[in-house]
């Protein structure tokens, strides 16, 4: 990540909060979109915010996931935003927004994307549990204990450096101080207009930076070569979805689906009763709810090459499916097929739209026939 870096209030939620409440009063942007405590206190919402005052409210990283911030950017601006709008998100967040852009579902004019370096996110069951607990679990996450941590996150190698506009960097800062970091032209421009001053080196925090990411890096690794095993053939695969109660709600979270009419839920995937009857007389007996496992594969197809392992999908799960981990392992192997990073980069096109001749050659056996010339004789 390129650009000016400059220095910021001691305490990284007021210093987020200061910027915002700044670019409100010079009309850098109209409003800001940022987390917000609800007010029975276990959880958090989005808030399109154009009262500084309001700002104060706001927590902009929460210590759950309770919306994927792309989703409420997608209802935002699905068709475009009305003046500016500034956006606070967590990496993965930034991440699938991008995706969401080049799949045509996102218009970026008018948004300015800020970022922060993130320590991951708790599981949105256990913090509903006990919400107090929750919050002290969050200031050791911050600290450095991630062992109440999602499993996603323990093993999320891409917390820092998205394709925003505007970072906050608190890796390896002295305690309670960060930097902003300018990762784009848009974000150098605002940062210049904010005339706030340069600060020093960040070798500090791209030291730790790279750190951190090798140690998440290898621990990413190690879990997806557990979990591959445990889901290896179609047999093992089902028993680890055979919980799964086709609520669909790990599709409804995840901010890659978008589809405005899901197969899985249309005419085409519903059987008539007898249909059913006569399938289950066939074979003895059969499970309900149906085709589970072709809804998960037809998912994974969907998604994977734009899959940023937010998690969304397993906080939401009724029945605690690692999909979030399942889904994330399937989309790290598709995407290095194509040397494909999702939300990498906003110009980078996404495999499915382009072709490079022979792309696929080391992947796919080309079709031979030998056979003996002698035996083709008369």
């Amino acid at each position: 990540m390129n650009g000016a870096t400059v220095a910021a209030p001691e305490g990284v939620r007021e210093a987020i909060t200061d910027l915002l409440k700044r670019g409100l009063s010079e009309k850098l942007w109209d409003a800001a979109l940022v987390p917000a405590r609800v007010p029975a206190g276990d959880s958090f919402a989005w808030l399109l915010v154009r009262d500084g005052s309001v700002l104060d409210e706001t927590l902009p990283l929460p210590p759950v996931m309770a919306v994927q911030g792309a989703r409420a950017i997608y209802r935002l601006a699905r068709r475009g935003v009305t003046g500016k709008v500034a956006a606070v998100l967590r990496p993965c967040e930034v991440r699938a927004t991008i995706e969401l852009a080049k799949l045509k579902q996102v218009d970026l004019d008018g948004l300015v994307l800020i970022s922060v370096d993130c320590p991951g996110a708790l599981p949105l069951k256990a913090y509903l549990d006990d919400p107090q607990k929750g919050d002290a679990d969050f200031e050791k996450l911050c600290s450095g204990d991630d062992s109440a941590a999602r499993e996603v996150c323990k093993v999320c190698h891409l917390f820092s450096r998205p394709v925003s506009d505007l970072h906050f960097a608190t890796f390896g800062m002295d305690s309670g101080k960060s930097c902003v970091v300018a990762g784009s032209d848009q974000g150098r421009l605002l940062l210049e207009k904010l005339g706030m001053a340069k600060a020093g080196s960040l070798d500090k925090w791209e030291r730790a930076v790279a750190e951190r990411q090798e140690q998440k890096k290898q621990a990413r690794t190690k879990a997806q070569a557990t979990l591959s095993q445990d889901v290896a053939g179609a047999d093992k695969l089902l028993e680890t979805l055979s919980h799964c109660i086709n609520c669909h709600v790990c599709r409804s979270v995840c901010p890659i689906c978008y589809c405005r009419q899901c197969y899985f839920e249309s005419q085409a995937i519903l059987m008539p009763p007898e249909n059913i009857l006569e399938r289950a007389r066939r074979k003895g007996g059969m499970r309900l709810p149906t085709d589970t496992l072709l809804f998960h594969l037809g998912r994974m197809s969907h998604m994977s090459l734009s899959c940023v392992s937010c998690g969304a999908c397993e906080d939401a799960c009724p029945s605690a499916i690692p999909v979030a981990q399942l889904f994330s392992m399937v989309g790290d192997a598709t995407q290095s097929q194509f040397d494909y990073e999702a939300g990498r980069s906003v110009t980078e096109p996404l495999p499915t739209v382009t072709y490079k001749e022979d792309e696929l050659a080391g992947l796919v056996a080309p079709y031979t026939e030998t056979y003996d010339a002698r035996e083709a004789s008369p």
